[in-house]
């Protein structure tokens, strides 16, 4: 009777967090134009990998929930080491995304050849401050709160000082032994 009770509080929690998740105030279409912008600045960002982590762990509870659809594979307009490799494509509201696919993938969906150049999402302003915070709001992931640092200002340059090393006036020096 005990484990039983468990399991239904279990099952009550975990359906309020997934309530929780997408609360009124986000819609399904904010969050994903909070996904495109992150994919958006990823493409560009020099250390993308925590954009495409977010990008991700979003799209996969998306996709737990029912909320976002698989559609097929395609080829990768960026070969690792030479090595073709394919991406699972997702439609998220209007817009698509790719993501690495599981195994399962390989198996259970279309491949839809090449990547079609002429479609894109459609174009959406949301700073990437805001769409971050709507993406871990919605994974319940917990940033890091670093302290920020005053960088002091560094000359790319240096120049030695001779302040204190040289005597004024100088000295005479005699040859004199």
């Amino acid at each position: 009777m005990y484990k039983l009770w468990v399991t239904i509080e279990l099952f009550r929690i975990n359906r309020r967090k997934e309530e929780k998740r997408l609360d009124e105030s986000t819609t399904l279409s904010d969050l994903a134009i909070a996904l495109y912008t992150v994919n958006r600045h990823a493409k560009t960002a020099p250390e993308p990998q925590h954009l495409y982590y977010i990008k991700k762990e979003a799209i996969n509870q998306l996709l737990k929930e029912r909320k976002a659809k698989k559609i097929g594979l395609h080829f990768s307009d960026h070969p690792k080491f030479s090595n073709q490799h394919s991406t699972l494509l997702v439609k998220v509201d209007d817009y698509y995304f790719h993501i690495p696919p599981s195994k399962d993938d390989f198996k259970e969906l279309e491949h839809l050849g090449s990547l079609d150049q002429n479609y894109r999402n459609p174009q959406t302003k949301m700073s990437l401050s805001k769409a971050k915070r709507i993406i871990y709001n919605y994974i319940g992931y917990q940033p890091d709160r670093k302290q920020p640092t005053k960088k002091r200002y560094k000359s790319s340059y240096y120049t030695p000082s001779s302040l204190g090393k040289m005597e004024w006036p100088p000295a005479r020096r005699s040859h004199r032994p």
